[in-house]
């Protein structure tokens, strides 16, 4: 093989602007490395940088062969790109979703070679192909001011959204090598049939280039089976007795396998876990369930969406990408959704979510657009998805595959499918099931949910908010305004999105503002908030729960509360329904660019407010405070596969700091249930008092929550009086705090880079609350910034 990769010369159609460029790699971080452009993420720079989509860009390099018969191999070629050998047109590829494999043995020369790949403006194309459609197909103009991204199989979030910036980048995000041309096992697809005690995983491999009447071998966990090729494919039957099994993250080990397939000198590897996954959509007296069963066992997913690692390619690493998912694990996460507005990720992402432990809800590549109907476009995808999911379909993290993106809501965005539902029904129809007639004939055992959301299979609803089946979505707090008790208003099965904005950090923001922008309203700051009044309606939650904050920082700082606040009232409430509601996916994990969003981890992975206290109501066991009618209903909520016992110590905390104590119970919460524990009355809580509570797990584990009965504006708070002790132990600053009266939602902010091991926590007098800041790379010793609710809120 020769790799290909490194560096190459980059120049536009013009010839005017010219750098180096590193592939793997996309061609605007290759310009701002060089200084021919000033760095996007600054300021308002985006604007001004849009020119760059609108050109041609060529990429060359020169290298040497001696053996002329090769197969020239590219993967994540983004995206309309002519590839030419010393002048001689070898590919027209117009799909970043495929990998293309070109015999160039006619094109190569003995000695130096030349190898140019013309990048085409992907809006220019778009918009031709536009054009070129015998119907309008409309598009997410409000969040895309590049146009027309739904023409191309390039990631629609390219073209800007609601948190990403717009430049259409261009590039190579994968391989490009020269292999020699020959016989190669091309897919192995796996099916596993569980029973108890034993595994029968039925391997097929599809071949190219070997005789029929061939044999192949396949072994794995000491189990060898051969089987004859016919018609370039053989289907061998392994049985593995007492089997080592795969769990996702919380329910068991992360035990992954070698399977090999030999045919001849030809051989191929896959890892795999062994594991069943079923989607169960049985009946019972709501509806239609929505739960997946790991291993026969019914597991609430707890998870987020999960977006494109970076809005500019050659920052999206393995490195990046395992610090996220690393933070996702940390916070009890055990499901992602990989978002079809985004990309298919490369092969170490999916090894990574093997490793750790974390399931994938995958959504093909498609979102909030209307798409063509075409044959050509058609085919095109019947080809993106028959390669996506044999490649990725060994992998024990895809526990699903989802037809698209809120593809049956878009049919009520435009006008033109309002006028003509019919036309447009029997498009998004032809797409839908050329999408699951290809997943099935791939991988015929693969599960397969339509949309998201979904009532189900035949089914063309737009109606997100109906509880009684399928997935939902759940907007109505965040664009609708609505209180966050409104999230206990509905039921859902499974919420795979539902969201509320932050600021980033400000570390982050200090990335690309000056002090002199730190204002909300200022221009630079509105050009990093991309959903339309999403500053507006941050600032109006903060005035309906919140004293408003002094300053920008705790500005900053309640925003990032407040957000995890609203997440934290729908997803303890949702768990409590278990096992009427068995999954809950917010919206989103990961931020593409610095900016204001929905994200719990901010661009550079740092942790927002929100993950924190994600890994705090994502735990295994918890205990919910649940308003009704009555009062505060303490619920405990058991995740594990087992009973376990809860110790409920329930108090009141006034704002000075004096605690009185309410109620104490025992309860032994059966596996994968939720229960009542304790009923606190309306009237036990006084108007200075807010509801605090212990609890503790029979395996040591302690937590203290609070709840507040009416907005935190309501109550007088008193400045909290934070002392801290600070030491150097075991390769961490240990922070050490004690309060003279109660401090809520206490943040503490570092002047370099590390993490916490929690944060927004409260103190209660007379406590100490211990916490450990571990540096990414020094042992100097940090200014550490503290807020609480009182000192963000009271102008002292």
């Amino acid at each position: 093989m020769l790799d290909l990769s490194g560096t190459w010369h980059l120049s536009d159609e013009t010839g005017q602007h010219t750098a180096p460029m590193a592939l793997p790699g996309d061609g605007i971080s290759a310009l701002r490395d060089a200084g021919v452009i000033p760095d996007p993420y600054w300021g308002q720079n985006e604007y001004d940088l849009r020119w760059i989509a609108e050109r041609d860009w060529l990429l060359t390099r020169t290298f040497r062969v001696t053996d002329r018969k090769m197969v020239l191999v590219l993967s994540m070629l983004d995206t309309v790109v002519d590839v030419s050998l010393n002048g001689q047109a070898v590919l027209h590829a117009d799909s970043m979703f495929r990998t293309y494999r070109v015999d160039v043995s006619d094109a190569l020369v003995s000695g130096e070679n030349v190898i140019t790949l013309h990048f085409r403006s992907a809006p220019r194309e778009a918009r031709r192909r536009a054009e070129a459609q015998p119907f309008p197909v409309p598009f997410q103009a409000e969040n895309c001011p590049i146009p027309h991204g739904n023409m191309l199989r390039k990631p629609e979030c390219d073209f800007g959204w609601d948190w990403n910036i717009a430049l259409a980048p261009f590039g190579l995000y994968g391989d490009i090598w020269l292999e020699p041309a020959g016989p190669r096992i091309a897919d192995i697809i796996i099916a596993q049939k569980h029973e108890a005690g034993r595994v029968e995983v039925r391997v097929t491999a599809r071949t190219e280039g070997i005789k029929d009447g061939t044999q192949i071998e396949v072994s794995l966990c000491g189990v060898t089976a051969s089987a004859t090729i016919q018609q370039s494919e053989a289907t061998a039957t392994l049985r593995i007795d007492q089997p080592h099994i795969w769990w996702p993250a919380g329910q068991g080990p992360q035990i992954l396998h070698d399977l090999k397939v030999s045919a001849k000198n030809v051989h191929a590897t896959r890892r795999i876990g062994l594991r069943d996954v079923q989607l169960v959509t049985a009946q019972d007296a709501t509806g239609t369930g929505f739960a997946l069963h790991i291993n026969g066992r019914p597991v609430f997913m707890k998870g987020a969406n999960w977006i494109p690692a970076g809005a500019l390619g050659s920052a999206i690493t393995p490195e990046v990408c395992r610090d996220l998912l690393q933070s996702a694990v940390d916070a009890n996460m055990n499901m992602i959704r990989v978002w079809g507005g985004g990309r298919y990720e490369p092969d170490w992402f999916y090894d990574l979510c093997d490793e750790m432990g974390l399931l994938v809800w995958h959504d093909f590549m498609f979102a909030c657009h209307l798409y063509p109907a075409t044959d050509d476009f058609l085919t095109a995808v019947q080809m993106e998805v028959t390669e996506q999911v044999a490649r990725l379909n060994h992998h024990a993290c895809i526990a699903l595959w989802c037809g698209d993106n809120e593809l049956l809501g878009a049919l009520n965005w435009y006008e033109e499918s309002r006028k003509d539902r019919d036309r447009y029904l029997v498009a998004y129809d032809r797409l839908n099931r050329t999408i699951e007639t290809a997943l099935k004939a791939a991988a015929p055992d693969a599960v397969w949910w339509p949309s998201s959301p979904s009532p189900g299979p035949m089914s063309f609803s737009g109606d997100w908010h109906d509880d009684r089946s399928g997935d939902m979505h759940f907007w109505s707090v965040w664009h609708e305004g609505r209180d966050f008790d409104h999230y206990r208003d509905i039921t859902p099965r499974f919420c795979s999105e539902f969201g509320f904005q932050s600021y980033p950090s400000m570390d982050v923001i200090r990335r690309f503002a000056d002090p002199a922008d730190f204002n909300i309203a200022a221009p630079v700051m509105e050009s990093h908030q991309k959903n339309t009044g999403g500053n507006a309606r941050i600032a109006e939650t903060m005035f309906r729960y919140f004293r408003f904050p002094v300053g920008f920082e705790n500005f900053v700082y309640l925003s990032q509360v407040q957000q995890a606040l609203a997440i934290k009232t729908a997803v303890t409430h949702w768990r409590g329904l278990k096992p009427h509601c068995m999954g809950t996916l917010y919206w989103q994990l990961n931020d593409t660019w610095p900016v204001c969003s929905w994200s719990s981890l901010d661009h550079g992975g740092g942790w927002k407010l929100l993950h924190h206290v994600a890994r705090r109501f994502y735990a295994d066991v918890i205990v919910a405070a649940v308003p009704t009618a009555q009062g505060t209903e303490l619920r405990v909520i058991n995740d594990l596969p087992s009973a376990t016992t809860v110790r409920v110590k329930a108090f009141a905390v006034s704002t000075a700091g004096h605690s009185r104590a309410l109620d104490t119970a025992n309860v032994s919460a059966p596996p994968d249930a939720a229960v009542a524990v304790a009923m606190i009355a309306t009237d036990a809580i006084g108007d200075d008092e807010i509801l605090m509570f212990d609890w503790s797990v029979e395996d040591g584990r302690t937590r203290t929550e609070h709840f507040a009965p009416r907005p935190y504006k309501a109550y007088a708070l008193e400045p909290a009086g934070i002392t801290t002790d600070t030491s150097w132990q075991d390769d961490a600053w240990v922070i050490t705090l004690t309060a003279d009266r109660l401090a809520l939602f206490v943040a503490i902010e570092a002047d370099q880079p590390g993490r916490f091991s929690d944060n927004a926590f409260d103190i209660i007098p007379g406590r100490r609350v211990t916490i450990r800041f571990t540096p990414a790379q020094t042992e100097t010793q940090p200014t550490f910034t503290i807020r609480d609710l009182h000192s963000a809120t009271y102008d002292t």
